[in-house]
């Protein structure tokens, strides 16, 4: 029996946002099937390629904005879930998209950076960003031109708000992991850092069993938009 004053750490991967209509990235079929890592997400991409980058991250944003593209039940639920529960809900998203935020989350980390927002390179300076990025623009803060980027974690970075996330993983009273395939570290190790300190619950809700799924406490496979709002109820129903 969770606490209700227990606090909550929510793990979301593309499989959460895949319902409202976005690709996903390592699926059969996604979009790493179709594009090398090498040629747009990392930082000798961008290096040496700006304009294909660009081009990449341009066409993501634009598909993110389409009217189409929604936060579903999950989303919704986990909105619910912060706004309701006593001990305090943390949502820590790898996906880069907004939609944690159309529905209401407002405690949340993105570990990977958010699609939406442009960074610097010159002076650090991060503004919101809903149009497509070249290198031949300024920065707004410093006037650099060609230090512009998508704010978005590439491989061989540093996922952002590490020590947050650590110490969120070390208070939580319960881990719930959603849609993630459990192949991607930092984040596939989470559940071994909350069994680790040995004071939360651990399970996973998911469409199939991750890479992973061995090491939670609970389990339960179906869509996000069905078995997250289930799971989300069952916990309030003890308020």
């Amino acid at each position: 029996m969770i606490e209700t004053t227990a606090p909550i750490v929510i793990l979301t991967g593309a499989g959460i946002s895949k319902e409202s209509g976005l690709d996903t990235f390592r699926d059969a079929g996604g979009i790493w099937s179709k594009v090398r890592i090498e040629d747009v997400a990392t930082p000798e991409a961008f290096a040496r390629d700006p304009a294909r980058v660009h081009a990449f991250y341009n066409a993501r944003r634009n598909g993110l904005l389409d009217e189409a593209i929604k936060p579903n039940a999950a989303h919704l639920a986990l909105a619910r879930l912060e706004q309701a529960w006593p001990g305090g809900v943390l949502t820590v998203t790898q996906n880069i998209d907004d939609l944690h935020e159309r529905a209401g989350s407002r405690a949340l980390i993105h570990m990977h950076g958010e699609l939406l927002k442009s960074r610097c390179m010159h002076c650090g300076d991060v503004q919101p960003c809903r149009h497509n990025l070249s290198e031949s623009m300024s920065c707004l803060i410093c006037g650099s031109m060609g230090g512009l980027r998508p704010h978005v974690v590439w491989f061989g970075e540093m996922p952002l708000a590490m020590d947050a996330i650590e110490a969120a993983l070390a208070g939580a009273g319960l881990f719930m992991s959603i849609g993630t395939s459990g192949n991607v570290y930092p984040a596939a190790g989470f559940v071994e850092a909350v069994r680790h300190y040995g004071m939360g619950h651990t399970v996973e809700l998911n469409l199939e069993p991750s890479s992973g799924a061995t090491a939670f406490a609970e389990a339960l496979y179906g869509s996000a938009s069905d078995i997250v709002p289930a799971y989300v109820e069952g916990l309030l129903s003890r308020i």
